[in-house]
């Protein structure tokens, strides 16, 4: 009996540890979504996407790839070339803690790039600067995403 209770208690042991090492930081969850492939890139490219795969938490508002389409023709080949401000733009996006859509509040939030970005809530819309939210609240074992339709460019 007791080899029987040992063993059970060695396979929940192993399940517990392979499944914490199977979490889903907000990187590996973005990368599920086929939406986010130049947010992804550009946060590998700038350095960023370490940050967010071992820190946090964070809510994270990624641009889809068309909003990243949006911009002037030659700012993505700009931008991924000078690493420093792709680092900015990326960060730009991020706020420190996992801020549910539910739990938007209204006005001005530092991100990690260090500016503000101006949040509004009116009957369930959700904004971001001049930015829609149109998918919400993708929980990450680290924080939050929430999918808006246009890139967000740091103002200095």
């Amino acid at each position: 009996m007791k080899r029987i209770i040992a063993a059970i208690a060695s396979t929940v042991a192993l399940s517990l540890a392979s499944s914490a090492s199977w979490a889903a930081d907000l990187i590996e969850t973005a990368s599920t979504a086929a939406t986010f492939k130049t947010f992804i890139s550009a946060a590998q490219e700038s350095g960023v996407a370490d940050k967010l795969k071992n820190s946090g938490p964070y809510t994270v508002f990624a641009p889809t790839d068309s909003a990243f389409k949006k911009l002037p023709p030659g700012t993505m080949d700009d931008l991924m070339k000078d690493k420093e401000k792709l680092a900015e733009v990326v960060t730009h996006h991020v706020v420190p803690g996992k801020i549910a859509v539910a739990d938007v509040k209204p006005g001005k939030v530092k991100t990690i790039q260090g500016d503000e970005v101006t949040l509004t809530s009116d009957n369930g819309k959700v904004t971001v600067e001049n930015a829609n939210v149109i998918q919400s609240d993708v929980m990450a074992d680290n924080g939050v995403i929430h999918e808006i339709d246009t890139v967000i460019l740091p103002q200095k």
